[in-house]
């Protein structure tokens, strides 16, 4: 069975969102952890929170993805700008303590000219300074189309800031399937070569999330324009080998398609009747 969501809105808190999902034929979601935009974060309900878990037990509703907010930069030139992706990044682990055993996906940062290698230094000492051995919480790096210079938009990149994390088994990776295709990975054509390079720098073992998404550009654009699941330069014959290539089987699934709530309906609708049972 497919484990498979899209991203929900947060505002209403943790059992709306479990209400919507459940409603639109999902079982798992992902939610920004704040503004995605801002530094604000909502007070925790605990109410709300241990409802949600209760109703998560009767429905089925398994890892969810909490998204930090996309403009947090931990390899920026400006100190100020590191330290603020540090802070958020801390307090929204010690709030995933609320909802234990999930996990915690973020945009490595654009190293903005000082390079890629100092890039990364950076982004695992952020890590090695949130990183708890008491949290419950896998933090997953994303992979990135490579628009200007973001990090991460290879998996040596990548397994070059797990390298130097200290905490390793608190880390994971979400491959995000626009992103990938439009770092010059074809998984249209090329499936089964792309997961056993990652598995060979990386290890699929480390692989704990998908958003699926279509492209608006072409192979190796690196623009990073999602497009719905059919619509786009991916189309939907990759989307079907995805959800069914063995390597991926139980990996949860997140949409980050531009829809609403009953387009991501249509769409997990569609994704489920193709998977071979």
């Amino acid at each position: 069975m497919l484990r498979i969501g899209c991203h929900l809105s947060s505002s209403k808190g943790f059992l709306h969102m479990g209400k919507e999902a459940v409603k639109i034929g999902a079982n798992t979601f992902q939610f920004f952890t704040r503004n995605p935009r801002g530094s604000k974060a909502k007070e925790i309900d605990e109410k709300d929170v241990a409802a949600f878990l209760e109703f998560s037990r009767e429905h089925g509703i398994g890892q969810i993805l909490a998204h930090a907010p996309y403009t947090l930069n931990p390899c920026s030139k400006d100190e100020k700008t590191r330290e603020f992706a540090l802070l958020t990044m801390e307090d929204d682990l010690k709030r995933m303590e609320y909802i234990p055993g999930n996990c915690y996906n973020f945009h490595p940062g654009s190293h903005v000219g000082q390079g890629s290698q100092e890039g990364i230094r950076m982004i695992a000492d952020t890590l090695n300074q949130i990183l708890k051995e008491e949290q419950r919480t896998t933090v997953l790096l994303e992979t990135m189309a490579g628009k200007g210079t973001e990090v991460g938009r290879s998996f040596e990149e990548l397994q070059a800031i797990l390298e130097k994390v200290e905490l390793k088994d608190y880390m994971g990776v979400c491959l995000d399937t626009c992103h990938v295709y439009d770092a010059e990975y074809d998984i249209v054509e090329h499936l089964d070569e792309v997961l056993e390079t990652f598995d060979q720098i990386i290890g699929l073992q480390k692989l704990k999330a998908i958003h699926m998404n279509d492209s608006k550009n072409p192979f190796g654009s690196h623009k990073d324009r999602h497009e719905k699941i059919g619509e786009g330069s991916l189309g939907l014959e990759a989307f079907r080998r995805i959800i069914n290539h063995p390597s991926l089987k139980g990996i949860p699934i997140y949409l980050e398609t531009p829809n609403e709530l009953d387009g991501y309906a249509q769409e997990i609708a569609l994704l489920k009747s193709m998977e071979i049972k």
